[in-house]
């Protein structure tokens, strides 16, 4: 009795394997063949006579170029499945075929297509004119890269044009204090700034004469402390002004009488920083002791105790809109919170270095963070990540200041200052402060800075005891002070390539 023939297909029959491959590959085009590692199996499995046979498919029409023999003349079709090596195709017909451009890539066709061996590119037949225009235009958005494999370009750097802004210069100096200047507030009337500093003292300076260096600019000198100031804010709704100290102290002075009027008591350490609600009469303060309290303004009881910092809280943001408090904090995290519930809403863990300063505009939900590494930008309402302002490196950024104009100043404490457009991230001016004279070069540092109401005055305050006063050159154009565009489009495309 003869044995029934079996009607399965053996799989290690090359011939009919081939077969099933050729009909897979027009079913899957395009298809992109690595010269160098051979061809994956297009179903996934990973067959090794699979990777075999289209090896041996590319090697054969790599052969017949070299003999003269083109898989596709000029002006014919080619075939259902056939495969085409277009560099090849492009070089053979040239004449300047060489032996390292053999086996750049392999593409396989599917019915309706054809070769245009004038450009070794696939054009299809069966297509109307609209549809065949845009296929072209599609095509033109892959590139073949080197081993002959097709990706799609990637999009065009977008490169924002920077607004214009008039340099600063120095124009006035003030030493007042006698030890290191910490902290700085305005007024909300713009009429007076007041300044905290280690000689444990607050001073409250007239702003107009101030900023043209009279010898009575000096209204009031407030003593209480008895260590560095190191946090200083203004009420908008009273007369009231508030400072914190490195002697576990936070107390509201009545502007109207010069007296202490409250004490807010309840943290463990030295307090670093302090900022008011905008809306609310609510008080938040952070410092050493790694929380950022809520105070009660008028009855002094603490609302909430912000935990989950692991160091100490440098720079404090309040909003009237969730998130109503930011933190930043030393052990290089932002802290984006709810007030009611008192509770961390998002964590922000992409600075490398303490993070000293935090600033935010009045035109834009937004706000920006200072450490030593970079500036960020991130979006007000959920942290989310948006630009870097790289430039400002190897400085530890102690301030932050930002006016109406869109005027970002980042200051270190190594005297250096960067002045940036905050919309578009161009650095337009880069200045070192001067020490006063007989002060240390090492005295140059700024601890604190700020712009007025108006946005045309810069105060810095700084380790040399003085209160610098700067304010933009009048006399500067566009002609005298152009934008580097060359040297702001490089930056950006570098940034582009980098992952953040």
């Amino acid at each position: 009795s003869s044995t029934p023939t079996s009607t399965l297909i053996p799989p290690i029959d090359a011939k009919i394997h081939r077969c099933a491959i050729e009909r897979r590959i027009r079913s899957y085009y395009p298809v992109v063949l690595p010269p160098e590692e051979g061809v994956k199996d297009l179903s996934g499995s990973g067959c090794a006579v699979t990777g075999r046979i289209l090896k041996e498919m590319k090697e054969e029409s790599i052969e017949r170029v070299k003999n003269g023999v083109s898989d596709v003349v000029a002006g014919t079709k080619a075939k259902e499945g056939q495969l085409v090596v277009h560099k090849e195709v492009d070089l053979w017909k040239s004449g300047t075929m060489g032996a390292n451009a053999v086996g750049a890539g392999i593409v396989a066709l599917v019915p309706g297509q054809r070769v245009d061996t004038s450009d070794a590119t696939v054009v299809n037949e069966n297509v109307s004119g609209a549809a065949a225009a845009a296929s072209a235009e599609k095509s033109k958005d892959a590139e073949q890269v080197g081993g002959g494999i097709l990706v799609k370009k990637q999009a065009n750097t977008k490169i924002p044009t920077p607004k214009w802004h008039a340099p600063f210069k120095l124009t006035t100096v003030i030493s007042s204090h006698l030890g290191w200047v910490r902290s700085l507030a305005f007024d909300p009337t713009n009429d007076m700034f007041a300044t905290g500093g280690a000689d444990r003292v607050i001073k409250i300076f007239d702003l107009a004469k101030a900023c043209v260096g009279a010898n009575d600019a000096l209204k009031i000198t407030l003593t209480g402390h008895v260590s560095p100031v190191r946090g200083l804010a203004f009420s908008e709704r009273h007369p009231y002004l508030f400072s914190a100290g490195e002697d576990k102290m936070v107390k509201c002075w009545d502007l109207e009488t010069n007296q202490v009027i409250r004490h807010y008591h309840g943290h463990l350490s030295g307090v670093f920083t302090l900022a008011l609600h905008p809306t609310l009469d609510i008080l938040v303060t952070g410092g050493r002791d790694a929380v950022a309290r809520v105070w009660d303004m008028r009855t002094k009881n603490q609302i909430h105790c912000l935990t989950g910092h692991d160091n100490t809280i440098g720079s404090i943001l309040t909003k009237s809109t969730d998130p109503q408090v930011i933190t930043g904090s030393y052990d290089s995290t932002i802290k984006l919170w709810d007030l009611v519930g008192g509770k961390c809403r998002t964590t922000l863990t992409h600075h490398k270095k303490a993070v000293r300063a935090l600033v935010q505009p009045s035109f834009e939900n937004t706000f920006c963070s200072g450490a030593a590494d970079t500036l960020k930008k991130w979006g007000g309402r959920d942290g989310r990540f948006i630009k870097n302002f790289t430039g400002h490196n190897k400085s530890v950024i102690n301030a932050l200041a930002l006016n109406e104009d869109g005027v970002l100043l980042s200051a270190a404490d190594d005297g250096t200052m960067n002045f940036w457009d905050y919309h578009s991230g161009y650095c337009f001016q880069k200045t070192t402060t001067i020490a006063q004279p007989g002060s240390l070069d090492a005295e140059n540092g700024i601890f604190a800075a700020g712009f007025d109401l108006t946005g045309t005055r810069l105060i810095t305050c700084e380790a040399d005891k003085s209160i610098k006063i700067w304010r933009q050159d009048e006399e500067a154009s566009e002609l005298s002070h152009p934008v580097d565009m060359v040297g702001w489009r490089k930056k950006c495309l570098k940034e582009a390539k980098q992952r953040y």
